[in-house]
């Protein structure tokens, strides 16, 4: 990837403080990718503004990132971190919600919010010539909306009717029923959108109390992507977020390291009217920072990563059981999770599951040969990379990632070096400490009158809920 580095010019006067990273003239590492050069600013009042100068096309990618998700949702409130993000463009001091969306449409500019586990988060991209109104939009948006109660109510309501629709395929909810039985009490276990009964107990007041404690400068990252001159641009972020006052950066939230669940254990949601089975295997995984993520999503590549993993192949492509199956590792501030998961009709429900615990159980006692991870290592470093740095978008997502989560640029510089350095000692390694063998959660959706006597063979602990019950 070909690397831009324009004249950075200080602006010492307007910050407390201000770094280039990298270092101008870097080498690009043979063979590898190079997170472009960019400046690293803190505002007066506290603020991470990230400014990276891309040419290739007349575009500017903004992106934020508030140091507050749902495990900042207070207890019974789960989905206010979402309903807060969504909510900041129903209307500002000076725009009303259509306003909003009439000067978006007018320029073709793109923006969203949501919220995530561990951070809330927005976006907006806009051509270059309307960076200036961009701008001043964007950060009316993020920081004088109004909240209108109208508006409250009615986005309340509509999820409430999303989660109960939801419900009608197991696929669209089962992840939020196996974090919530894996993470139990754990902050984790919390519905990022909420669920019914704690998105009715939302108010505005809430909202708005929500966005005065955690959308405050020293908690929020900004990253500028795109076709600007960093100079001028620091200059006019500096004009629009250099005046927003805060009380000081909250305490994040405290996230315990969470244990992984002792045992066999399984909850079945009874879905009387489906005629397949959702499934979810796994336990807690890995943080974010963990030092062995390399080998770990190299291994998972060849587990269940990509279409011609163990996991696919066993399922799908010689099995004939499901048209998918995968297996992932959620990293996340605290440890997220690890999971597999699929589907299949229920009369193979028995033959799926088995399946899916036998090329576990391989895993472990055969392992990966020096063929398999040549070949995991040239996947992941044809496709993933690359794929983060395509676009100012991208970018500028990645860049407000890494600095949420405290990683070094390393992370994408040294990407290459890092996954080359994995031997097959390392891959063995990984799969004895990470990838849980005897203590598995299970969570299955389905008609229990036809799979609750098969899911009874794969625990010593099994729950059973209707679907149609509210919550998680």
């Amino acid at each position: 990837m070909t690397t831009r580095i324009r004249r950075l010019l200080p602006v010492a006067l307007l910050f407390l403080s201000a770094a280039a990273v990298p270092a101008p003239g870097a080498p690009k590492p043979a063979g590898g990718v190079r997170l472009p050069s960019y400046r690293a600013l803190t505002l007066q009042n506290g603020m991470t503004v990230l400014l990276m100068e891309q040419h290739k096309v007349p575009l500017v990618s903004l992106n934020y990132v508030v140091r507050a998700g749902s495990v900042a949702d207070p207890a019974g409130k789960e989905g206010l971190a979402s309903v807060t993000a969504a909510l900041l463009r129903k209307g500002t001091a000076s725009r009303t919600a259509d306003q909003i969306s009439e000067a978006l449409d007018f320029v073709g500019a793109s923006y969203s919010a949501s919220a995530g586990p561990d951070f809330s988060s927005g976006r907006a991209e806009f051509v270059k010539k309307d960076v200036a109104g961009g701008l001043d939009l964007f950060a009316d948006l993020l920081l004088h909306p109004v909240f209108p109660e109208a508006e409250a109510k009615k986005l309340v309501a509509q999820r409430v009717d999303a989660i109960k629709a939801a419900k009608d395929s197991a696929q669209g909810v089962i992840r939020m029923y196996f974090d919530a039985y894996l993470y139990g009490s754990h902050p984790y276990a919390r519905p990022t959108g909420g669920d019914e009964r704690s998105l009715a107990g939302i108010s505005r007041d809430d909202v708005v109390k929500f966005h005065a404690a955690n959308y405050v400068p020293a908690n929020v990252i900004l990253s500028v992507v795109g076709d600007f001159d960093t100079a001028d641009m620091a200059k006019a972020v500096t004009e629009r977020f250099g005046p927003w006052a805060g009380k000081g950066k909250p305490a994040p939230v405290s996230l315990a390291a969470p244990r992984a669940a002792p045992g066999k254990r399984l909850l079945l949601v009874d879905k009387p009217d489906s005629t397949q089975t959702y499934f979810v295997i796994g336990n807690v995984g890995v943080a974010r920072n963990n030092p062995d993520r390399v080998p770990i999503e190299l291994v998972n590549t060849l587990f269940g990563g990509r279409f011609t993993s163990m996991i696919n192949t066993a399922l799908r492509i010689k099995g004939g059981l499901t048209y998918g199956a995968s297996s992932g590792f959620e990293m996340r501030r605290a440890a997220g999770p690890f999971f597999i998961r699929s589907y299949t009709k229920n009369a193979s429900t028995e033959k799926a599951l088995d399946t899916a615990l036998e090329v576990l159980r391989q895993l472990h006692e055969k392992g990966i040969t020096e063929e398999d991870l040549a070949s995991a290592k040239a996947y992941t470093k044809g496709t993933l990379p690359p794929q983060t740095l395509e676009t100012s978008e991208q970018l500028a997502a990645l860049l407000s990632e890494l600095r949420l989560y405290g990683l070094p640029d390393a992370e994408i510089n040294d990407f290459y070096a890092r996954v080359d350095a994995v031997t097959l000692a390392d891959a063995t390694r990984v799969i004895a400490t990470y990838y849980p063998e005897k203590d598995l959660t299970f969570v299955l959706v389905g008609k229990a009158g036809e799979i609750e006597p098969v899911a009874r063979k794969y625990a010593t602990e099994v729950k059973t809920r209707p679907i149609a019950e509210p919550g998680f």
